[in-house]
C-alpha cells in the first residue's frame, strides 16, 4: 500500500486526530501541508486555510488520497510518527534491530528479516495494547520507498483482507 492509498482507505475521523496532532506539535508543517494540498486540488491556499478544520481536513484527505499526491502523503505521514508517536516509532523499529536516529533509519539499506521472525515480531507489536497507530504504523513504515519487504506487505495484506 502506498502513502496515498493509506489516506485514501482512512476514516475521516483518523485523518482529522492526525491533522490535529501534527498542528498540535508542528504548526508550520500542517500549514505547508494545507497549502500544497490547496495546490494539488488547484484551490486558492487562502480559501483552504480559512475552512473551518473539519472541512479542512476532509480536503487535505482527499488531496493527499490523490496517486500525484503521494510524496505529499509520504512526507505527512512522516512528519506524524517523527514528530507526534516518536516513542512508537521507536518501539517499533527498536524491536525490529534497527539502527536509527530519533526515529530516522541509519542503515542505507535495511534487508528484510525472514518470514517466521517478521511475523512473530510483527505480532508482538501489534499485541501490546490497543493503540490504532500501531497498525498504521506497519502500513507507514511498510510503504516507505527505501523498504522493500513483501514479506511485511503478505503480512498487512493478510489482516486487510481478514478486517474486510
Amino acid at each position: 500500500m502506498r502513502p496515498n492509498q493509506i489516506f485514501a482507505a482512512m476514516a475521516p475521523e483518523k485523518c482529522e486526530q492526525i491533522l490535529r496532532k501534527i498542528g498540535d506539535e508542528s504548526p508550520e508543517a500542517l500549514k505547508r501541508t494545507v497549502v500544497a494540498c490547496a495546490q494539488v486540488m488547484k484551490f486558492r491556499p487562502q480559501f483552504l486555510l480559512k475552512q473551518p478544520f473539519p472541512k479542512r481536513a476532509a480536503s487535505v484527505r482527499r488531496a493527499l488520497a490523490r496517486s500525484s499526491a503521494n510524496p505529499l502523503a509520504e512526507e505527512l505521514l512522516a512528519v506524524y510518527f517523527l514528530k507526534c508517536r516518536l516513542p512508537l516509532l521507536e518501539e517499533w523499529l527498536g524491536l525490529m534491530g534497527l539502527e536509527h536516529e530519533e526515529g530516522i533509519l541509519t542503515q542505507d539499506e535495511v534487508p528484510c528479516p525472514a518470514a517466521g521472525e517478521l511475523e512473530e515480531k510483527v505480532a508482538k507489536f501489534r499485541a501490546v495494547d490497543g493503540d490504532e497507530d500501531r497498525e498504521l504504523l506497519l502500513h507507514v513504515f511498510a510503504s516507505q520507498a527505501a523498504i522493500d519487504w513483501p514479506a511485511l506487505d503478505a503480512l498487512l495484506d493478510t489482516k486487510d483482507a481478514a478486517a474486510s
